[in-house]
């Protein structure tokens, strides 16, 4: 990894702070199913119905899944040969973080790729149509961030088709990619269960930064810099003020070494 001075760090940190002062913390996705929840997540819990009523209009519909031939079910980087990284977020959480995620993003010209909880969409559906108008791809993160590879087949399915569904309200698309929730990689059951509702493959990842422990900004940079390489899929969250102040410093790493951050799609085409 690059130098990073004193200065670089004493900005970034102030940016997460400040987000911290504000309560800024969600829940993780960490295999073990460990949960960090906040108090902005429990009231946009709340506020989830009144919301599903009051959609935004929306506007031409947005891409839909693709299917790789000669690749996996279950996607855990791309094309090594290319000069190309694919940051992913677990879309969850204080939406103030996600839109501060999103503009730093693009500020660096950077596409990401946002997996989304349907009940978080359901607290802020306007913040679909932000991420695709972004230039950023959109997936599906089940329903409600259950473990789903624990779950019966019926409830499997449900967490899946839910959260395709109230994708495809919002853009008129089911998202470009599924992810499952509380855990790196999806079980047989639940790859079929993706393939059937229209994912024709499961979006996994070979670099976890573990943001969601709360490591301070300065090991997020350090961890996902220290493994990332041509054709990586990193692991990110929005919902930490942490991953707020490292991206910066990740994004122009990055680009130091040649390397674009790309949207998944854009990875894999």
């Amino acid at each position: 990894m690059g130098q990073v001075t004193s200065t670089d760090r004493r900005t970034a940190l102030r940016t997460g702070a400040g987000l911290l002062a504000a309560g800024a913390f969600t829940a993780g996705c960490a295999p073990n199913g460990a949960v960090a929840r906040s108090t902005s997540v429990a009231h946009a819990s709340a506020r989830s119905s009144a919301h599903a009523d009051a959609d935004p209009p929306t506007a031409s519909p947005a891409p839909s899944p693709r299917g790789y031939p000669g690749r996996p079910a279950q996607l855990t980087h791309g094309p090594r040969t290319r000069p190309r990284v694919a940051l992913t977020f677990h879309g969850q959480g204080d939406p103030a973080i996600a839109r501060a995620l999103l503009t730093t993003a693009e500020k660096h010209g950077a596409h990401l790729t946002v997996l989304a909880v349907g009940s978080w969409l359901d607290a802020q559906p306007e913040l679909a149509r932000r991420i695709l108008d972004g230039g950023h791809d959109l997936g599906n993160h089940t329903q409600r961030h259950l473990a789903v590879n624990t779950m019966s087949e019926a409830d499997a399915r449900t967490e899946i088709t839910a959260c395709a569904g109230r994708l495809k309200k919002l853009t008129g698309s089911i998202g470009t990619w599924f992810r499952p929730s509380r855990a790196p990689l999806a079980s047989p059951l639940v790859v079929r269960l993706a393939r059937e509702a229209g994912y024709p493959h499961v979006l996994s990842y070979d670099v976890d930064s573990l943001d969601y422990t709360r490591p301070g900004a300065d090991a997020v940079a350090r961890k996902v810099l220290g493994e990332v390489r041509g054709g990586s899929v990193v692991s990110l969250h929005f919902g930490y003020p942490d991953t707020v102040a490292a991206l910066p410093v990740v994004l122009e790493e990055l680009a130091r070494r040649g390397l674009s951050a790309v949207s998944t799609t854009e990875l894999f085409s």
